[in-house]
């Protein structure tokens, strides 16, 4: 079908694209808002280049400089040689050989060599020294060294130590995580310090935080105002239980350990001396405990136990234990407990063979020159409590 434009159509259609653009003109001349166009910019450094003295000043698309670029905002890709100097808002990626500076807001990602420092970030960060971030950050900082932000919802990661106001996430350091309140995880290969914790801390040597609700675990020592589920050798809190105990078992083993925890989980260390052995006579004894049943004159302990006998010249026995230990207190300061125990062995010696003859199952030579055995015996003490 063949559509044929006649004279007076034409001019009816001339005339409303006239009125269409005569109200475009009236709206943008009503409104405040002058629209600029975002730039692209190429140069050495600054004022070297595309943007001259003027960059400064300027919103770029798409920046590139082979030393140096300033600019008052980034929407695209920026990449510097050596550094990248953004006055206001970054979006996109920032990428610079040494440093990336944003005065305000960053959304989407940084790299630097070294260093990148930021008002407030929402992305990923990532330094080959240090992030430092004046307000909060939302998403992930990744450091060689030392991360610092204000808030943190999200994860912090630096080699040695991330530091914070709150956090909603995770923070992980190779040596210490420093927080005011966190409600998450606080992972560092030597120490975390927070206040109130909600979550968790695990730390290669020591926990510090005033109310955790959840878990602290260390290799040594937790510190806390309350806490009831401590896992470390040591747990000093101040709303929980210590106690000096003293016990024997059936090997004729006798220790005294420092017991100390929260309600349910408490850390056992402690040293004693066999009277049976003749040579390894020296007892040192590490391990974990939980309040099963825990009343005011009656409970119930378990508890996982590492304990040896040495000599420190020669030979070796170790042995694992299960104890299921009810008790009694008498007092509000004494505990007497005594139970059945669960023990594995291990020994290369014929005295620590000799210990006790009560085995359920037994091997020899298996790995190496070892006596090996599954055995159940007892143990009996009593524990002041203060």
């Amino acid at each position: 079908m063949k559509i044929q434009i006649t004279q007076p159509r034409l001019e009816r259609s001339l005339k409303m694209l006239i009125a269409f653009l005569a109200l475009m003109a009236l709206y943008l001349s009503s409104n405040a808002q002058v629209i600029i166009p975002d730039k692209v910019n190429i140069g050495l450094i600054y004022p070297i280049s595309t943007n001259g003295t003027h960059a400064a000043a300027d919103t770029n698309l798409f920046s590139f400089n082979l030393l140096a670029g300033v600019s008052a905002a980034e929407k695209g890709f920026t990449f510097a040689g050596f550094s990248n100097v953004v006055r206001y808002d970054a979006k996109g990626m920032q990428f610079a050989g040494f440093s990336n500076h944003v005065g305000k807001k960053v959304e989407g990602m940084m790299f630097a060599g070294f260093i990148n420092t930021y008002g407030e970030g929402k992305g990923v960060q990532f330094a080959g020294f240090t992030n430092i971030a004046t307000n909060n950050v939302e998403g992930l900082q990744f450091s060689g060294f030392f991360s610092r932000a204000a808030d943190v919802k999200g994860t912090q990661f630096a080699g040695f130590l991330n530091t914070s106001r709150d956090v909603v996430g995770t923070q992980i350091a190779g040596f210490s995580n420093v927080a005011r309140n966190v409600k998450g995880t606080q992972i560092a290969g030597f120490t975390n310090t927070a206040g109130d914790v909600t979550g968790s801390q695990i730390a290669g040597f020591f926990n510090v935080a005033k109310k955790v609700k959840g878990v602290q675990i260390a290799a040594f020592i937790n510190i806390a105002d309350s806490s009831d589920h401590p896992i470390g050798l040591i747990n000093i809190i101040r709303k929980g239980e210590k106690s000096i105990g003293f016990s024997i078992d059936e090997s004729q083993t006798a220790v005294a350990s420092f017991r100390s925890g929260g309600r349910i989980l408490y850390g056992i260390i402690g040293g004693g001396y066999n009277f049976k052995n003749k040579d390894a006579v020296y007892a040192l004894e590490a391990g974990f405990g939980a309040h099963m049943i825990n009343t005011r004159v009656f409970r119930i302990n378990t508890e996982l136990s590492l304990l040896t006998l040495e000599d420190f010249w020669s030979g070796g026995y170790f042995k694992s234990s299960f104890k299921l230990m009810p008790s009694i207190r008498p007092s509000r300061h004494i505990e007497l407990f005594g139970g059945p125990v669960f023990n594995y062995m291990i020994t290369n010696t014929t005295e620590g063979q000799a210990l006790t003859d009560n085995y359920i199952k037994t091997w020899e030579n298996r790995w190496g020159n070892n006596f090996e055995a599954i055995y159940v015996g007892y143990t009996g003490g009593v524990n002041i409590l203060f």
